[in-house]
């Protein structure tokens, strides 16, 4: 694998020691970056460790480069990382992250794709994105095309975790997170394709009292998204903007 080294000062709150791949898995949690940088590619090396946010590149299964790179909790601290991750050359990327169920039927482990996202989170409201913002079109069919019967849909982003779910049921969204809708935001502005598949880790009865899921089923549910996300993105080039 024979990549560019990054550009001196192209990041603040990133620094890297390996090189950047051109496509890019975000999870939210570094624990989880890494055990997707175990579980994906061969002889990863830590692409960052500053503030925290593990980050790996690596050779994949299909022999194509890739960074796993954690963007943290919430909009504000992922949009920070994918703003710098595309001065330093992302060129594509896949929130691989976790959400509550808000529709009934879905189950815990269960994975699903945004297909938008509604804007309840100031982060998406700042990059000019009022009321819905929408994944790249044709990394999300990728990522449909990919994982069969995986249920797609609208998810809502929020900045309180701990939120009142009333107001997300209301505005017909299936599940909530926190950082979708401000991914999103910046990869329209910057014209950089951008995805999202999520597993269910919370579902919630009608009182609004949380079950969460057990850390195996998270485990394996990771596992899953990394290998979708891997399938969507493909090897170089051949998955692109809507």
């Amino acid at each position: 694998m024979s990549l560019p080294e990054p550009a001196a000062g192209a990041a603040l709150h990133l620094r890297p020691t390996a090189p950047l791949a051109e496509r890019v898995l975000l999870p939210g949690d570094p624990g989880r970056a890494l055990a997707l940088a175990q579980a994906l590619l061969a002889e990863p090396r830590m692409f960052n460790h500053h503030r925290g946010l593990w980050g790996y590149t690596g050779a994949a299964g299909d022999g194509e480069p890739l960074t796993i790179q954690a963007t943290g909790m919430g909009g504000p601290s992922a949009a920070i990382v994918l703003s710098e991750l595309i001065a330093l050359g992302a060129r594509r990327a896949i929130r691989v992250g976790t959400c509550g169920a808000l529709d009934a039927s879905l189950a815990l482990g269960e994975l699903l794709i945004a297909r938008e996202s509604i804007c309840a989170d100031g982060t998406s409201r700042a990059l000019g994105f009022a009321e819905r913002v929408a994944a790249d079109g044709a990394l999300t069919h990728a990522l449909e095309a990919a994982a069969g019967s995986t249920r797609a849909g609208t998810v809502m982003s929020v900045d309180l975790f701990y939120d009142d779910l009333r107001r997300s049921r209301e505005h017909g969204a299936i599940a909530v997170d926190m950082e979708a809708a401000a991914l999103f935001a910046l990869g329209s502005n910057e014209k950089v394709p951008v995805a999202c598949v999520l597993a269910v880790t919370d579902t919630f009865d009608a009182h609004g009292a949380r079950t969460r899921i057990e850390d195996h089923l998270l485990r394996d549910a990771a596992e899953k998204m990394g290998a979708l996300a891997l399938r969507a993105l493909g090897p170089r080039g051949q998955a692109g903007s809507s």
